[in-house]
């Protein structure tokens, strides 16, 4: 079985295969920085359109969410009107798959739904401890009593019609951006 190191080098080189941007920060501030700084650098004002929503998740427990209130634009209180609103949106994903660079979350909460979803850019905070080898090994720990609600997600958003011309974005975010996280705790 591959170390933890590997599994990463080998989800990233999935992930970005099907066009997802992926970062590793060892800290949890370095996390932080890194997304206020990456919402700043893409436009976050607060307006719509140009809001981001972060869905309540275990990253923001502790004294982040406080800090984080001072940033113009980012909201918490998801509602399905601002997350259609959004050009943002954050969530924290419990899981991801090196050998198919997905990510896996228990979206049984809406809000973690509609963030992951309706806004262009999803940004998934993910801890490196959550990388697993594959889906047997993923179903192998989780029990459907525990988690009512299962999203994967393998990339930005993309269709192609009969003449396959590959649109992106259309039915989801047209930019994944995941964020790893090697002191976030997490995966099962």
């Amino acid at each position: 079985m591959k170390g933890e190191d590997g599994m990463y080098e080998q989800f990233k080189t999935r992930a970005e295969g099907v066009s997802a941007e992926v970062h590793r920060l060892e800290t949890m501030t370095a996390a932080l920085e890194f997304i206020i700084a990456f919402l700043k650098e893409e436009g976050l004002r607060d307006t719509p359109q140009h809001h981001a929503l972060w869905a309540d998740c275990a990253f923001l427990d502790g004294n982040f969410r406080q800090s984080l209130s001072e940033v113009a634009g980012l909201k918490f209180d998801v509602t399905q009107k601002l997350a259609a609103e959004a050009k943002f949106g954050i969530s924290q994903m419990q899981w991801a798959l090196a050998d198919t660079g997905t990510l896996v979350q228990d979206s049984s909460a809406i809000e973690q739904r509609l963030v992951s979803s309706l806004p262009a850019i999803h940004i998934a905070l993910v801890p490196t401890s959550g990388i697993l080898p594959d889906m047997p090994t993923l179903l192998s720990s989780i029990h459907p009593g525990d988690c009512a609600y299962i999203a994967m997600i393998t990339g930005p958003s993309r269709t192609a019609d009969i003449e396959r011309v590959l649109t992106i974005g259309v039915h989801g975010p047209e930019r994944l951006v995941i964020v790893f996280c090697d002191e976030l705790g997490g995966g099962n």
